[in-house]
């Protein structure tokens, strides 16, 4: 089976992780608190400046802050997302397909009722 073609956002989101260690869990609460992914730099500077919090502990004060529990119910990582979004859009596409192919000798009838007529 290929690869599922990842969308560049979610791209953006692998990237993200690799670059600042992030677990699959801290990138889905990020993506859950609405960060933006190119951002995520200025607040892992904890090194620098030492009274920030490093970057996936902030995640998890946040996302416990806004929602009331530690993290998500079920973790998802990016690349699950990617295959899922991808089969959704099979799957979508194969039914347009299906109803295309099923309307249109629909349709050429009627076209020719109405020749007919005229």
């Amino acid at each position: 089976m290929p690869k599922p073609r990842i969308h560049q956002k979610l791209q953006e989101w692998i990237d993200a992780r690799q670059a600042h260690r992030l677990s699959h869990a801290h990138v889905q609460m990020a993506r859950e608190l609405g960060l933006n992914p190119r951002k995520l730099g200025k607040i892992d500077n904890h090194r620098q400046e030492p009274w920030k919090m490093p970057l996936p502990l902030f995640i998890e004060h946040l996302y416990e802050k806004r929602f009331g529990h530690a993290g998500p119910e079920v973790v998802l990582s990016i690349e699950q997302i990617a295959a899922k979004q991808d089969k959704t859009k099979k799957e979508r596409r194969a039914k347009k397909a299906e109803r295309k192919a099923t309307a249109s000798p629909i349709q050429e009838s009627t076209v020719a009722d109405r020749a007919d007529e005229l």
